[in-house]
C-alpha cells in the first residue's frame, strides 16, 4: 500500500495557479529506500490552454518518467539540480511520475560519478540506468494507472538497483536536512562549527555528494521560506525577514529573490497572496 505525504508547496512559484490546473500527489517510497529517496511525486493534467510552471529548485536529483501527448512516446530523464529557475510548460494531456532523491542520496546509485557531474544537466535515464526500458517507461505513464501501482513499480525498480550503503551520502543528507530545519544555520561557518569540521571539508562533501555547495543550500532554503511567506502574506516586513533569514540586509534578499524568481518579492506578494 502506498503512503501519501502531506502537500508541501515550498519552492513552487504560484502554487495556487499550478495546483488548480494539475493533480499533484506525493507518496513515500518503501522503507528500505528512504535513506536514498525523499519522495515520489506524481502529476497528471488535461488542459485546454497551456500553462508554464516554475520551481525554485531543491538540492535534489530527480528521476522522471514522462508522457506528454505532444511529445510522442513516454520518456525518462535524470535531472541534476538546476542552477536557476526550473520552468516546464504543460498543456493538452500528460503525466509525470517522479523520484526525488534525498540530497546526497543519488550518489550511491552511480558511485563513480561525483554529484557535481549532474548539476545543471539532464540525461536520458536509460543512459544512466540501462534497466529503464521502453516497457518501464510505458508502465509508469499509462493513463488511468492507479497511484498504488505506480508507486509499487518505482519501489520494484529502485530496490532492484540495490546500491551499497555509503555513510558519507547519509551524512550529506543529514546536513542538508539540518540546514533546512535549523534557522540558526545562516552561514557555512555556522554549520561547520556545529558539526565540528572545517568549512573546506563541508564544501568537499557537498561537492561530491550533493552537487552544490553548502552556501547554495543555505541561501536556497531561506529563499524558499521567503517565497512561501510572500505567497501567503500580502504585507511582509522585508527588512525584518532579511535579518531573520541571515541576509546582510534587505537589499540582498530582494536581489536574490528577484534574480531567481524574476520579480521583486513585494510585487510577487501583491499578486500571489490571498
Amino acid at each position: 500500500m502506498s503512503v501519501s505525504r502531506p502537500r508541501d508547496t515550498r519552492g513552487i512559484v504560484d502554487p495556487a495557479g499550478l495546483l488548480s490546473r494539475v493533480r499533484f500527489r506525493r507518496h513515500l517510497p518503501a522503507a528500505p529506500l528512504r535513506r536514498h529517496v525523499e519522495t515520489y511525486w506524481l502529476i497528471d493534467w488535461d488542459l485546454p490552454e497551456p500553462y508554464v510552471s516554475q520551481i525554485v529548485p531543491h538540492p535534489s536529483v530527480n528521476l522522471t518518467f514522462q508522457w506528454d501527448e505532444s511529445d510522442g512516446p513516454p520518456y525518462a530523464e535524470v535531472t541534476g539540480i538546476p542552477t536557476g529557475l526550473f520552468t516546464r510548460r504543460v498543456g493538452g494531456r500528460g503525466r509525470v511520475c517522479g523520484v526525488k532523491f534525498r540530497p546526497g542520496g543519488f550518489r550511491p546509485y552511480v558511485p563513480a560519478v561525483p554529484a557535481t557531474h549532474w548539476t545543471g544537466r539532464t540525461y536520458r535515464a536509460q543512459d544512466v540506468f540501462p534497466s529503464v526500458t521502453p516497457a518501464a517507461r510505458h508502465a509508469l505513464t499509462t493513463p488511468g494507472e492507479p497511484d498504488g501501482d505506480r508507486v509499487a513499480a518505482l519501489d520494484t525498480f529502485l530496490l532492484a538497483l540495490a546500491p551499497d550503503p555509503d555513510p558519507r551520502a547519509d551524512l550529506a543528507g543529514d546536513l542538508v536536512q539540518r540546514v533546512r530545519t535549523d534557522r540558526t544555520i545562516r552561514r557555512v561557518a555556522d554549520l561547520a562549527r556545529a558539526e565540528g569540521v572545517s568549512v573546506r571539508a563541508l564544501q568537499r562533501l557537498f561537492s561530491a555528494y550533493v552537487g552544490v555547495g553548502p552556501k547554495w543550500v543555505i541561501l536556497r532554503y531561506r529563499l524558499h521560506e521567503a517565497l512561501e511567506l510572500a505567497g501567503t502574506h500580502p504585507r511582509v516586513d522585508w527588512a525584518a525577514l532579511a535579518a531573520d533569514l541571515g541576509y546582510a540586509d534587505q537589499a540582498h534578499l530582494v536581489r536574490d529573490f528577484t534574480g531567481t524568481v524574476g520579480v521583486p518579492p513585494a510585487l510577487y506578494a501583491a499578486h500571489a497572496a490571498p
